[in-house]
């Protein structure tokens, strides 16, 4: 995608990734009942009602691109993808949604030959956008899900990834994924200080230099982590298998299940054995 494509196509997306925010907050206030899908997780309707409307804005912003969507992919409706395709997961951290913590987003990724390139994540009850201005630029900026669904006039914050202490280092890990195995590999790691936090966000905090790592070893798929992981290189983080790999995308014949992987603040770091 060309530097000029970023920015046009975060406006593009601006209207429906807000529209989704509001549907979000609006089942947030109210409370909301909760299913199960066939793979154990929850789902609500706002899932469902916020991952419509962010179709509808991909069907205009960027006409005849794939969109592997979770809710759809979890109906039986997954679109043949090439080279470049978006993958959205409409209410990441649903769990920390039921539970009425503000700790939920909106994401939208998009994948050119295997790299996420561009993203956008929404956390609607925090007014808070993170998204990539051009692959070394990313930013973060406070807007309501009610507000005008421009960013002309508003503040850019520029997001950097932190140059690690290796001697005490501070990772991040899932609120509600926590794992023996992710504590048995941050063992092999300096850690001075282990945060917790949901969703994407982990990614963003991560950017904007609160953390040096986030570890997860247990099941996620491509849709919960395109997004974070395209802003996380864009502020000179990387997002690496535990073999030191780029995490790569596009992966249908496993249904776009992700790898154990580690997102870093700059490059991955040695391990200890």
């Amino acid at each position: 995608m060309r530097q000029e494509d970023y920015r046009l196509l975060l406006d593009a997306l601006l209207p429906s990734v807000l529209a989704a925010g509001r549907i979000e907050m609006a089942h947030f206030a109210a409370g909301v009942t909760v299913a199960t899908k066939a793979d154990t997780t929850p789902v609500t309707i706002a899932d469902h009602e916020a991952e419509e409307v962010l179709l509808e804005g991909l069907k205009v912003a960027a006409p005849g691109v794939p969109v592997i969507a979770e809710e759809e992919v979890a109906a039986g409706r997954t679109p043949a993808i090439g080279d470049r395709f978006f993958l959205v997961d409409p209410l990441d951290g649903t769990r920390a949604f039921i539970r009425r913590s503000p700790e939920f987003t909106v994401n939208v990724g998009l994948i050119e030959d295997g790299c996420p390139t561009f993203g956008i994540i929404y956390a609607p009850a925090l007014d808070l956008l993170y998204a990539t201005l051009d692959p070394r630029h990313a930013v973060e900026v406070r807007i309501a899900p009610d507000a005008a669904a421009t960013l002309a006039k508003r503040e850019l914050q520029p997001l950097h990834g932190r140059d690690p202490d290796v001697t005490a280092l501070v990772a991040f890990a899932s609120r509600s994924h926590a794992a023996e195995s992710t504590d048995g590999f941050l063992k092999r790691l300096a850690i001075a200080e282990k945060r917790k936090a949901s969703s994407s966000l982990k990614f963003c905090l991560i950017a904007r230099g609160e953390a040096d790592l986030y570890a997860r070893l247990g099941e996620t798929s491509e849709w919960d982590t395109a997004a974070g992981d395209a802003i996380l290189r864009a502020a000179g983080g990387s997002v690496t298998t535990l073999d030191g790999k780029p995490l790569a995308y596009g992966k249908s014949q496993v249904r776009f299940a992700n790898p154990k992987f580690v997102a870093w603040g700059r490059a991955p770091l040695p391990m200890r054995p």
